[in-house]
């Protein structure tokens, strides 16, 4: 069965950082891509960032130069470092995986997701 559990999300004033952590289990990150969306009420849900099983990355143009997603097989466990973030970076971070070996942004669809994780940028 495949599960997550995030954590790491909290309240960050602008300009500050923040890292979150997604432990999957049920399935391995060596095969599979793993990565994370936001959503908040009422707007679309937005894909941020994913890992494919051979380690490559992709990213949101919202995000780029700010985050940066990264794994760690042996925990099974991904991490998205978040910096310079912004108001608008508010939202609730979901971690997901398509059970594919590869991603994109566009075509990285999260079949498979966890509770999420309340992210809030403000002064």
């Amino acid at each position: 069965q495949v599960q997550f559990v995030e954590s790491g999300g909290g309240l960050v004033q602008p300009g500050g950082s923040l890292r979150l952590s997604c432990v999957a289990s049920g399935f391995s990150l060596g095969y599979y891509n793993i990565g994370w969306f936001r959503q908040a009420p009422g707007k679309e849900r937005e894909g941020v960032a994913c890992i494919s099983s051979d380690g490559r990355t992709a990213y949101a143009d919202s995000v780029k130069g700010r985050f940066t997603l990264s794994r760690d097989n042996a925990k099974n466990t991904v991490y998205l470092q978040m910096n310079s973030l912004k108001p608008e970076d508010t939202d609730v971070y979901y971690c997901a995986t398509d059970l594919n070996p590869s991603c994109t942004i566009a075509t990285f669809k999260g079949a498979y997701w966890g509770q999420g994780t309340q992210l809030t940028v403000s002064s």
